[in-house]
């Protein structure tokens, strides 16, 4: 499972990046985090607004910083 995070470094985007991490170790399962935090890319996937998730290449939510729980729950 490969997870995205995309945004451009803000505090929202860290703060989403330790949720996913959080929400991978509460899970048990693993995975490959990735930061994206250049512009050209982040517009590849249409995100008009971050932060953003990426699940396996699909986006998952864009424009809010989502708990640890509410990451769980996407979680294949």
């Amino acid at each position: 499972m490969k997870i995205e995070v995309l945004g451009t470094g803000c505090a929202k985007c860290k703060t989403l990046y330790d949720n996913t991490k959080k929400a991978l170790e509460e899970s048990g399962k693993t995975a490959e985090i990735v930061k994206i935090e250049d512009i050209p890319s982040i517009m590849k996937y249409g995100v008009m607004s971050t932060p953003a998730l990426v699940i396996d290449g699909q986006v998952k939510f864009s424009g809010k910083v989502a708990s640890s729980g509410e990451i769980a729950k996407l979680l294949p």
